[in-house]
């Protein structure tokens, strides 16, 4: 190997904490080089920050913006094999141009047009789809169809085929997640392809998922194992709604039920084990009544969010914007994340904290004394 084939390269300084420029010490980095070697104490600095440094940046991308360029897409690029999805990918202008919302999280807007479909695959990354606004479509997951409508989450575990179809006269857009960029970095992921067209074109209102699990506190008999993954494929807006709206009624009464005053949140869960409904991903619903600013918080690990309805101001790090109906966030590991409102937000979430629970890793500090301000 040459000097200049060598991808590494070790460079002398005259920084307080290096070793002192020598002739000699020139010798012994080129070696490195040409062993593929790095010292430590040239690279502790960034091996071994004080506190997590993202390469991710806050960043805020509008629904008003994103959905007429999805709309383009519709008439322009047809969903097939080869692209097999017409989603377009939130990119971290942090992360050099990849399609990845954070280190570890994959965000994209996906369109489909009036009567058609995305053919059916099956992928090792989790998966979800979450309705900001619209329906018509249904996913067909395992031959299981399901209904997506506005506010309703629906989740999907890796290797399980699943294809959409719309049944509809009006195109429809919503937003995918999944752990696309923790995978692709650690070499685990497998995609075979299926059917051209879904194996199903029945539409019911409730999936058999549903049907068996969708009843509160209630669990079939013939299904008593714990599942690494939800078994329930949609989590339905009336829930949700009625939930936060609980909330902030016992709240309002006297009774402690908010995260803290006028934020009401609730996390979906995977109903064998009251654990998050995917391995790597935490899915969230966030609301603040009208007047409300929350208390700064970090946390170790990225989070995206989308606004559901309502206007606010967010301030991660030293970002701050105005935000409304579909807007889309990114939260980068430890920056600091606070929302005040006026008139009332909603917001739905997802992270990757399970992985950095699993590790041990996880890691949140919040700041009641920092407060947005509205």
């Amino acid at each position: 190997m040459t000097p200049t084939t060598s991808p590494v390269r070790v460079q002398a300084t005259d920084a307080a904490s290096q070793p002192e420029r020598t002739p000699q010490l020139e010798t012994l980095y080129r070696g490195f080089e040409q062993q593929l070697l790095v010292p430590l104490w040239t690279e502790i600095g960034e091996l071994m920050p004080a506190h997590p440094l993202s390469q991710a940046l806050p960043h805020r991308w509008r629904w008003k913006d994103l959905l007429p360029m999805a709309e383009q897409a519709g008439q322009l690029v047809p969903v097939g094999r080869g692209g097999e999805r017409r989603a377009i990918a939130l990119a971290n202008p942090g992360l050099g141009g990849q399609p990845f919302a954070t280190p570890t999280l994959w965000a994209a807007i996906q369109y489909l047009n009036p009567q058609e479909d995305a053919p059916v695959h099956r992928h090792t990354q989790n998966a979800f789809r979450f309705v900001v606004e619209g329906e018509g479509v249904w996913t067909v997951v395992n031959g299981d169809p399901v209904a997506m409508r506005r506010g309703d989450f629906l989740p999907q575990a890796g290797w399980h085929w699943h294809g959409h179809h719309n049944r509809s006269d009006r195109a429809m857009a919503w937003i995918d997640g999944l752990d696309i960029p923790f995978q692709h970095y650690t070499d685990a992921t497998f995609f075979e392809f299926g059917p051209d067209e879904v194996d199903t074109r029945e539409a019911p209102q409730r999936s058999r998922s549903e049907r068996l699990w969708a009843h509160p506190g209630l669990r079939p008999l013939t299904h008593l194992q714990p599942t690494p993954a939800t078994p329930l494929l949609a989590y339905r807006w009336e829930h949700t709604d009625r939930a936060l709206a609980e909330q902030l009624a016992l709240e309002a009464e006297g009774y402690p039920a908010t995260v803290e005053p006028g934020h009401a949140a609730v996390r979906y869960t995977n109903p064998t084990t009251g654990a998050d409904i995917l391995p790597t991903l935490r899915t969230e619903f966030h609301r603040l009544a009208p007047d409300t600013a929350t208390a700064a918080s970090r946390e170790v690990g990225s989070s995206v969010f989308q606004v559901f309805d309502g206007t606010g101001q967010v301030t991660v790090g030293d970002s701050r914007w105005s935000v409304e109906r579909g807007d889309l966030f990114v939260v980068p590991s430890w920056q600091p994340l606070a929302f005040a409102t006026e008139h009332g937000l909603d917001l739905f979430r997802f992270t990757d904290a399970p992985i950095f629970e699993r590790l041990h890793l996880h890691r949140s500090h919040q700041s009641p004394q920092e407060r947005a301000e509205a």
